[in-house]
């Protein structure tokens, strides 16, 4: 790495460990809900506190969804909570504490994560502007300092695909046995760890294998991807298996880590909608969440009632997959919502006007010129100087990342939009928002020197009669 990149990107993440610790600060030791899509951090605290008493995984009182007061819950992401009961046992209930150290690390981890994903396929300027933008993203900051698994959930998305193009390249390159088993160990770790704190990432990760495994059989290394893949996902398993056991104990049903699929899908494609999605249930309809759930199955357990509400969830679909389409496609603008809504408090609008609101443009820009340039003789057809893997390569990086914007978009368009949800696809967007800077800086910059040479050229013209400076003395 050159001696001036490192020197930015130092500062960069710099700034951006101060912005998050700033917010951080000021968030105290209070827990509230500074602004929409933050409530979960209620939820947690309240959780962390009782693990870290040694009452286990369950609350005081009757909580949200429809967990009972004393009863073990598995609806939440047991990692995020273990991380806070861990702080709390230390240094007490001091949610502070948590904070600055969760804005430490992300803010340390999302920009380098973004740089080093950047540069693999758009090189090392975009990556850097990048990186910055990550820094700055105000919606990144805020989160930051909340506490609840989105900002570690992110970190987990970016290590995930950095441990995979590593992979990939070490299989390009026929590295050692030895060094393909390391990554995938790391790939497992890394999926795994983002699995656990939110299990929304599934779908992803099998299209990230079948990605792997194509990558490996266009090259004819399908025998040397195996080991590796197999490694990564028996850490995945491992890492998921101790909660998996927990629950098949409380509950007598094996079940993923956390019960909240059934009830998300549920409450999502409910017919209260009709063909209108909301991100909030209006009070307009007279009814919460809660009594949505049926009252025949509100005695079940945690999984049995996820299962269940799971099934009621996919007959609304079969009993009318008209309306759930149309209910699908009203959910598209309210995941990319950037505009204020009278529904929202100021600090909410706020964000999204300063965060996806100010760069969506350079996004959509970097999103339109990467299409075009990876397509055949375009730029990112060609080797590049300052990137060690192949064009080809690059290009299957490039796949990577529209395959998760597009798998993790359309995943939440089926199921439960939110502007909080398409976080993460924010976060792998700003790669191209760099890339598309980065492109309108070196048009400028070729107009600016265009320009300057037309200006000497035409004072050269109008003072002919003067001599160049060499054969004056």
């Amino acid at each position: 790495m050159p001696k001036s990149t490192r020197s930015w990107l130092i500062a960069i993440l710099l700034l951006s460990v101060l912005l998050r610790v700033v917010v951080a600060l000021y968030l105290g030791n209070a827990i509230t809900d500074i602004r929409g899509g933050t409530a979960d951090q209620l939820s947690y605290d309240a959780l962390a506190q009782r693990v870290a008493a040694g009452y286990g995984f369950s609350f005081p009182t009757d909580w949200w969804p429809n967990v009972r007061g004393g009863q073990p819950t598995a609806f939440w992401s047991y990692l995020y909570t273990l991380f806070l009961a861990a702080v709390y046992t230390l240094v007490g209930h001091h949610p502070l504490a948590a904070r600055l150290i969760q804005a430490v690390i992300v803010g340390l981890a999302m920009p380098w994560l973004t740089y080093r994903l950047g540069r693999r396929v758009f090189g090392g300027r975009p990556a850097l502007l990048a990186a910055a933008l990550s820094a700055v993203y105000l919606y990144f900051i805020t989160y930051a300092a909340s506490l609840m698994t989105e900002a570690f959930y992110i970190v987990g998305i970016l290590w995930t695909l950095d441990a995979a193009m590593r992979l990939a390249e070490a299989l390009e390159q026929r590295a050692g046995r030895g060094r393909r088993l390391h990554l995938g160990l790391e790939l497992g770790l890394a999926m795994g760890v983002t699995l656990l704190l939110r299990q929304v990432i599934s779908a992803f990760l099998a299209v990230l294998a079948l990605w792997f495994l194509a990558l490996a059989w266009h090259r004819s290394r399908l025998r040397a991807a195996v080991g590796p893949l197999a490694a990564a996902a028996l850490v995945v398993m491992l890492l998921c298996l101790p909660f998996v056991v927990r629950n098949y104990r409380l509950f007598g049903v094996i079940a993923m880590p956390n019960t909240n699929v059934g009830i998300n899908f549920f409450w999502a494609n409910h017919p209260i909608y009709g063909t209108r999605f909301e991100a909030v249930l209006s009070p307009s309809h007279g009814v919460s969440y809660q009594a949505l759930i049926p009252l025949e199955l509100r005695g079940l357990d945690e999984a049995r009632l996820d299962r269940a509400l799971l099934a009621r969830g996919v007959q609304f679909v079969l009993d009318d997959p008209g309306r759930y389409l149309l209910l699908s496609l009203s959910r598209v603008p309210i995941y990319f919502q950037f505009w204020p809504t009278p529904q929202s408090t100021l600090l909410s609008n706020i964000s999204r006007l300063l965060s996806f609101g100010l760069f969506l443009p350079f996004m959509l820009y970097g999103l339109f010129l990467a299409a075009r340039n990876a397509r055949p003789g375009g730029a990112l057809r060609r080797p590049a100087a300052d990137l060690a893997v192949s064009a080809d390569l690059r290009l299957a990086y490039l796949a990577l990342l529209w395959l998760f914007m597009a798998v993790y978009a359309l995943v939440h368009l089926l199921t439960w939009a939110n502007v909080r949800y398409r976080l993460p696809v924010d976060a792998v967007w700003l790669l191209f928002a760099g890339y598309g800077i980065d492109r309108l800086w070196q048009l400028v910059a070729a107009r600016q020197a265009t320009s300057s040479t037309a200006a000497r050229s035409s004072l050269r013209r109008r003072c002919w009669w003067i001599p160049p400076l060499s054969t004056r003395f």
